[in-house]
Parts: C-alpha cells; sequence; structure tokens
C-alpha cells in the first residue's frame, strides 16, 4: 500500500468509526467543533495533565497537528521547557484543565483520586482521554482492585463528571514516538467509551497524532487492552488489533 493509498485507507476508517459513534444522535446534539461544516480541520483547545512520557508525546503530536495545548504537571519548570520547545503553552494542571476543551490525563493511577477531587466542577461535561494504567508495584492496592474491574469502570468513578475514553494507554511512548504518520497501515490506537460524541472526538484525535482509532466497544470493554491484556503494549496494526480482539472489520 502506498502513502497515498494508505492515507486513503486511515481516512476511511475513521469516518466509520465517527459515522458509527454518532449513530443515533441528532445533528443538534453534536458540538460546534465536530458538527459544522469543515470541523474536522478546526483546532481543539488541549489541556495535557500528566506531560511525561505518553503525554508529553502526543501533545506534541498534536501541536504539529495545528491544535492548541497546554502541558501541566506538577514540574511546571519541565512543562514550561517542553512548551517552548514543540510550541505550545504552559499551566497547571487546574488552568490546563480550564483551557481545554478535551482533556488528557497521563499520570500515575494512584493519582486519579486526588486528581478527581482537585479539578472537580472542571471535569464536568468535559472529553477526558484517559491513559492511565494502574500498576500494583506503583499504585499499590488500589490498582489491583482497578485491574479486577477493568480501568473501563474503575476511571469514570475517580474522574466524576467527565465523558471519558480509555485510550492511549496500550502502546508505549517509544512506538507512539517513533511510528506517528508512518507510511503503509498506521499503528492502531484501541478506544473504548459510553459516549458516542467523545468516542467520536477520540478517533479525531487519534488520526491527527497519526494512529488508527479502532472503536473497541464501550467503556466496560477497556478490559480488553488493559495492562495485562494480550494486545497490551503491543504496536498493532487495526487489522492485527481487531484479530486480536476479535473484532469483525
Amino acid at each position: 500500500m502506498d502513502r497515498h493509498d494508505a492515507m486513503k485507507h486511515s481516512r476511511r476508517s475513521f469516518l466509520q468509526v465517527a459515522a458509527a459513534a454518532a449513530a443515533g444522535l441528532a445533528a443538534g446534539a453534536l458540538p460546534h467543533a465536530l458538527h459544522a461544516q469543515g470541523s474536522a480541520s478546526k483546532s481543539l483547545k488541549i489541556g495535557v495533565i500528566g506531560s511525561g512520557r505518553i503525554g508529553g508525546t502526543v501533545g506534541a503530536l498534536w501541536v504539529k497537528a495545528g491544535h492548541q495545548v497546554m502541558f501541566s504537571s506538577l514540574d511546571l519548570e519541565h512543562d514550561t521547557a517542553l512548551a517552548a520547545r514543540v510550541g505550545a503553552r504552559a499551566g497547571t494542571p487546574k488552568e490546563a484543565a480550564a483551557f481545554g476543551e478535551v482533556l488528557l490525563v497521563s499520570v500515575p493511577y494512584s493519582a486519579l483520586p486526588q486528581l478527581g477531587r482537585d479539578l472537580g466542577d472542571s471535569l464536568k461535561g468535559k472529553i477526558v482521554l484517559d491513559t492511565c494504567n494502574p500498576i500494583p508495584g506503583r499504585d499499590g492496592d488500589m490498582a489491583l482492585e482497578a485491574r479486577a474491574q477493568g480501568t473501563g469502570v474503575a476511571s469514570p468513578r475517580l474522574l466524576p463528571g467527565a465523558r471519558l475514553v480509555r485510550a492511549f494507554n496500550s502502546v508505549g511512548h517509544t512506538s507512539l514516538r517513533s511510528e506517528a504518520h508512518r507510511s503503509g497501515e498506521r499503528i492502531a490506537i484501541p478506544l473504548a467509551a459510553d459516549d458516542p460524541v467523545a468516542l467520536q472526538t477520540a478517533a479525531r484525535l487519534v488520526q491527527d497524532a497519526g494512529f488508527e482509532p479502532v472503536a473497541v466497544g464501550p467503556l466496560a470493554r477497556a478490559k480488553e487492552f488493559d495492562p495485562g491484556a494480550p494486545v497490551f503494549g503491543r504496536a498493532m496494526t487495526a487489522a492485527e488489533l481487531r484479530r486480536g480482539l476479535g473484532i469483525k472489520p
């Protein structure tokens, strides 16, 4: 498959995901950024909360795609340097949450309960892409509980009010950095969400970052690409990922 064909294939796959996500919704229910003609090219304001390996990498890819990004973490000096390097902004997590139409949260899983309390109303109604993985050796007993439930069930309870999408949690930062916008078949990013418009937005942002979105299903199915799942940690094409998850094309 040459580059032109690959781009057409990626665009077609995105449109299929978007159409499936929006099925059953009236056009008036779509947010203006997605509903207006030409919305696919509209710049979004994205707050990145946790600008480490995953957040920093994906955020930089979104800047290159033309989105407005604010990086934040517990290290404002790091965020400021990163923002200056890629042409973004830096702020506190509260500032990033207020800034973003869409948020990417990429912090240790054990930090989510306090983050949910700290951000409070800033999360309500916002589309939040959750990359956080529960690691028992780092996050303690709460990670064991989250793994047993599945992050698609556990994370919404920790970030109340957010329109949550599980995304960018199953492919390592090295692959995200090296494989973005590669020629041929793109690396797939599995997505799970209960909100169709949140899923549609996440699918667009996955494509803008240089990958192919694969809608796995509702949040309950996020467990299928959580840590420990057969597809976790593997950079796979969409066809390979669908086979690994038993999803029909």
